[in-house]
């Protein structure tokens, strides 16, 4: 007895000081191994050890040694401290392993993302006549929810209905989980209403399931019946919002989150951000980023990080984009995509190939979406030997074999710099079939450079690609009226609405004091409408007094000039602009988000705004940032 006492003290002062290796060293002495005293002991060292295969080996040869090897609790405990393929080779030397030993290793294969070798296990176990009990399915479940084995999960719902486990809470819970994760919420919910008591982890499964499927409105009323609510059901919510677009709804839910006093986690922070950075949403990214500093209190890592890098730069603030960028210490690839990506939007070749060079110093490699970013930033701000250069060395120096996107960027390069032979050439040499992504490179260059014959013919074969998208058949209706031929444009314009095929309404937002406001075309819905069309007007006046010539070829169809500046008057943007300038104090920077890309009248009308009113506006739309200052853009009209 006093050994007994003696070696439970021994092996307490070195486990309180953390030392689990001097415990080893003492245990595997053969005079402490003990048939009366060792096993309770061994249990807790065994618990408490790392998972060093050498050193649990040498313990596993003591137990054999010691005749110990048939003992549950040690066998138990082995298994758990081995990784999953060393407790395998254990569990198959077992004679006649019970039911307990085989849900141990089916829970651990389960654990370790090896779903097939616990569903093998399960059939060991039925051949072998080992009765599975309440706790073999769980982890069984759980491995074919992860796996999406929709039959095999379903055919283990029958066993467990077979064997009267169906009504055990926390079988009906991965039950829930498992049909929720294969998208079938008609028998998750089934699930659901069959269980009487329901708590908050069967609410979620349920909750988690519609927000996977995409269905936000059922989420949400779920999310409502849900008792206490921790934060990460709000991050769910938020990040399907986020996920379907839903960016505004996305807002509102964290505004009425922080109102009820729940603490976002980094989780939420991140899906917050990504609502801002759509919406154009700079004050509020700002507040997110103070927040995340103040409440979270921690070093920026990557994936936050990450976060406030594309946030600032798809809100305009590059300046802070970098900064943020600069202060990360770990930065992944991610990290260096999402700068790239800022330098893209800006059309800022120059600034894309000095991170290029810093991020290869740094050690990173570059890959797919580093290229994609590279080449669209050299793309946007009409670098064509740059970019023809790194499109070559991608795969001769840094083997990233070009993709179709690569091909896309490059022809989309050649053709904003006029060069659509050279562009057709590198789509008859490319070693793959070009996509409708290609081909629409090209068509936008025949666009912008008015070439209706070679236009006329892509665009027509990329209606055949793709009769449901409603943006070629717009490229090509613009291209014959860019050139007079109206008669084209309306066939096109027609077989557009034979096929019942609609077109993406333009939309802009502004944010001011914190709040984001969205307009359509012609749009009078807003509070300060009246305001809104008196400034619109006052606008138009000075334009016309300061000789600006309205540029009307992007209208579609064969209407009086007068007709046609009207139309292109009420462009989204430009009620943004207004409501900007009446909502805001002179010399206020405006800052626009449009869906589409901006129309060449827009664009000259933007750069003489900003003169006439002595404002800095900053146009995004849906391919490129544009600064207008002083009467000039940013892109030095090569967009």
């Amino acid at each position: 007895m006093r050994y007994f006492l003696s070696t439970r003290r021994l092996l307490h002062s070195h486990r309180v000081s953390w030392l689990p290796r001097r415990s080893f060293r003492f245990f595997v002495q053969p005079k402490s191994l003990h048939s009366q005293s060792v096993p309770p002991a061994l249990v807790r060292l065994l618990q408490n050890f790392p998972k060093e295969t050498s050193r649990i080996k040498e313990i596993h040869a003591q137990i054999i040694t010691s005749g110990l090897s048939e003992d549950t609790r040690i066998l138990s405990k082995l298994l758990l401290s081995y990784f999953v393929d060393h407790a395998l080779l254990v569990f198959n030397h077992i004679k006649s392993p019970l039911p307990f030993h085989f849900n141990l290793v089916i829970q651990l294969c389960s654990r370790s993302s090896l779903g097939y070798a616990a569903m093998t296990l399960y059939n060991r176990m039925l051949q072998e006549e080992k009765k599975p009990n309440v706790f073999t399915f769980p982890s069984l479940v759980g491995a074919c929810a992860d796996l999406l084995a929709v039959s095999e999960g379903t055919q283990l719902h029958n066993h467990i209905f077979k064997m009267g486990f169906c009504y055990d809470q926390i079988v009906q819970a991965s039950l829930l989980h498992m049909y929720a994760s294969f998208g079938d919420m008609f028998n998750a919910t089934k699930v659901f209403d069959e269980i009487p008591m329901k708590n908050t982890v069967i609410w979620t499964a349920l909750f988690n399931g519609y927000c996977k499927l995409g269905d936000l409105e059922t989420a949400r009323q779920i999310f409502y019946d849900i008792p206490d609510k921790d934060v990460v059901t709000w991050s769910a919510l938020l990040a399907g919002y986020v996920q379907k677009h839903h960016f505004s709804d996305g807002l509102n839910m964290f505004h009425e989150m922080q109102n009820l006093g729940v603490q976002a986690n980094e989780s939420v922070l991140v899906s917050v951000l990504s609502a801002c950075a759509h919406l154009g949403a700079l004050d509020l990214g700002r507040w997110v980023h103070l927040y995340a500093e103040r409440k979270l209190g921690q070093q920026l890592g990557p994936t936050l990080g990450t976060s406030l890098v594309d946030m600032y730069a798809k809100c305009g603030a590059l300046k802070d984009s970098l900064k943020v960028f600069q202060d990360i210490r770990l930065k992944n690839i991610f990290t260096w995509n999402a700068m790239m990506g800022g330098f893209a939007m800006y059309g800022d070749g120059k600034g894309a190939l000095s991170l290029f060079s810093k991020m290869l110093k740094a050690g990173s490699k570059p890959d797919e979406v580093t290229f994609l970013g590279l080449l669209g930033a050299f793309s946007h701000g009409g670098m064509v030997s740059e970019g023809t250069l790194f499109f070559e060395a991608m795969s001769q120096i840094f083997f990233v074999s070009p993709k179709l996107e690569h091909y896309a960027c490059m022809v989309d390069l050649f053709s904003r710099a006029g060069l659509l032979e050279e562009a057709k050439k590198l789509i008859q040499g490319m070693p793959m079939e070009p996509d409708p992504c290609v081909w629409g490179a090209l068509l936008g260059g025949c666009r912008v450079h008015r070439d209706a014959m070679l236009g006329s013919h892509i665009g027509e074969r990329l209606i055949e690609f793709e009769p449901d998208h409603a943006g070629r058949y717009a490229l090509l209706s613009n291209i014959y009226a860019s050139v007079g031929r109206w008669n084209d444009a309306r066939k096109v314009r027609s077989l557009m609405v034979e096929r019942r095929v609609r077109s993406q309404a333009g939309c802009s937002s502004i944010e001011i004091a914190g709040l984001v406001h969205e307009f359509v075309a012609g749009d009078r819905r807003h509070p300060q409408t009246v305001e809104i069309f008196n400034k619109l007007e006052e606008m138009n006046r000075r334009l016309k007094m300061a000789g600006l010539s309205m540029d009307t070829k992007d209208i579609l169809y064969d209407i009086s000039e007068e007709d046609k500046e009207v139309q292109i008057s009420y462009h989204s943007e430009r009620l943004a602009i207004a409501f900007g300038l009446v909502s805001t104090e002179a010399g206020t920077s405006l800052r626009i988000v449009k869906n589409l890309r901006v129309c060449r009248s827009c664009h000259d009308v933007s750069k003489l705004m900003s003169k006439i009113y002595e404002r800095d506006i900053l146009v995004r739309d849906s391919k490129r940032f544009h600064n207008f200052t002083e009467g000039s853009c940013s892109c030095m009209d090569y967009w």
